[in-house]
């Protein structure tokens, strides 16, 4: 029944990363495979599971990231209507040249994860500009895909000390230790990850030129070249980039300061009602970016009002639909994850993790495997370090690894194996610039293999020279 049980999920996963692939909806496919697995293996809890399960688990990822999705489509939309996006990257164009678009366009996704913005928000905010750097370079738009996860989903996210993205927190309350776990590692992690992706896109780039193949024509969801007379400076277009990164950061540290470890309130209804208990800790985060978005999107309307005015009711309505494609992607996939997790094949496959006998490489396996199930990073890395966090602690202890090493090793783990074809966050990257799994994932797949034999290269260098 157990090998049975995990061949059930196998073919679950397995189902659905195809189905992705070959650009169905994951918003229809994915609860299909969920419920699928559960009549194969407990057909009388099709229905309860769907109910209590798969939908609370989609409506509860929603509810907090919606508005989240909201605003950045928004403000990518205005900063192209407005021209800040043109203004920039013409600017950086004429800088450092137009045959170092990639390296730009990682940069600039690198600064706004590293400052704290959600990687989904920076692939509304960048895509702008990559699509007008990669038009005026004559770069192949299949390649951008690959360059905002470069940018936005490696590195940053979990490698780099001190990164505020959840990946890195997490292991905060497990290891107790800081977001600045292991400095030397996480380091010298990010900068192999930022060399081999950037080798490898420079090679694909090489390779098209070579071939005969620019941008492009007839593509999906293209920003509308800017057309209303000079641009604004590259100063002003800057501003609200940095408006939402330093507005991210000071909200994020006065936010706990404000309102304390929650708020009660009571709601206006019909008799007496109990009052409405919210978590400051857990909404830190998302508070922050919600309001460091909506400020960004004032300034903007505020300095090119002018301009926006004349577009913003046709402008915004691609915007809003595309917000809330990626959130019903995501919040699908988050679903499939969730009820996946609950099945006994996936224990069959937590259960045979733990006979690797390297603590460090049993923990490396063990989370990217798991985030590779689940299509999703955070969702994995919380599923194995709440299942086997005290064995990963008793191993290192009796071997004397400190807990800094384990903390960076499941956090860049966490981002390895977890951008398989179904993950949220590349079918938000493919949807936002209007490209498919088969023209595009390829190039973020190799920035997965990359991450993931990183980690490893990470625990070699530990073990090799103590550095921590």
């Amino acid at each position: 029944m157990t090998i049975y049980s995990l061949l059930v999920v196998i073919a679950a996963l397995g189902f659905l990363m195809f189905m992705a692939y070959k650009g169905h909806s994951v918003i229809l496919f994915a609860p299909i495979a969920a419920l699928a697995a559960v009549l194969l293996t407990a057909p009388a809890l099709v229905a309860p599971v769907f109910t209590g399960l798969f939908m609370d688990k989609m409506v509860g990822f929603i509810k907090s990231y919606f508005p989240v999705f909201l605003l950045g489509a928004i403000f990518g939309k205005l900063m192209e209507m407005s021209g800040f996006a043109k203004s920039i990257v013409t600017a950086v164009v004429k800088l450092v040249g137009a045959s170092r678009a990639i390296l730009t366009i990682v940069i600039v996704g690198a600064v706004l994860t590293y400052g704290g913005v959600s990687l989904f928000v920076v692939v509304f905010a960048v895509y702008p500009f990559a699509a007008e750097m990669f038009r005026q370079a004559d770069i192949p738009k299949r390649l951008i895909p690959g360059t905002i996860a470069l940018g936005a989903f490696t590195f940053t996210m979990d490698s780099l000390p001190g990164t505020p993205q959840i990946q890195n927190i997490i292991p905060t309350t497990f290891f107790k230790t800081t977001s600045y776990a292991a400095p030397v590692l996480g380091t010298i992690g990010g900068l192999v990850i930022f060399a081999a992706g950037m080798a490898y896109l420079e090679w694909q780039r090489r390779k098209a030129l070579a071939a005969g193949e620019g941008y492009g024509e007839g593509h999906l969801n293209e920003p509308v070249n800017f057309h209303e007379g000079n641009l604004p400076h590259p100063l002003l277009a800057l501003a609200p980039l940095v408006i939402v990164g330093v507005a991210n950061l000071i909200l994020t540290n006065l936010i706990p300061k404000a309102f304390g470890k929650e708020t009660k309130f009571n709601a206006v209804v019909v008799g007496t009602p109990a009052p409405v208990t919210v978590p400051t800790a857990a909404n830190i985060a998302i508070w922050a970016v919600e309001a460091a978005l909506a400020l960004g999107i004032l300034f903007v309307i505020i300095t090119s009002f002018r301009t926006v005015k004349a577009h913003f009711t046709q402008g915004v309505k691609p915007a809003i639909a595309g917000a809330l494609l990626a959130t019903m992607n995501t919040a699908s996939e988050y679903g499939f994850g969730a009820v996946i997790a609950s099945l006994a094949g996936f224990g069959v496959v937590a259960r045979g993790l733990e006979a690797i006998p390297n603590p460090l490489v049993r923990e490396a396996v063990t989370v990217t495997s798991l985030a590779g199930i689940t299509g999703s990073a955070s969702g994995g890395m919380s599923i194995a370090l709440g299942a086997m966090s005290q064995s990963f602690i008793d191993a290192a202890n009796a071997a004397g690894i400190p807990m800094e090493v384990l903390h960076r090793v499941a956090a860049m783990a966490s981002g390895g194996m977890d951008t398989l074809p179904h993950n949220g966050a590349v079918i938000t990257l493919l949807a936002v610039t209007g490209l498919t799994h088969k023209s595009s994932y390829k190039d973020i797949f190799a920035m997965t293999v990359i991450k993931t034999l990183t980690v490893f290269v990470v625990i070699g260098i530990y073990y090799a020279t103590h550095l921590v």
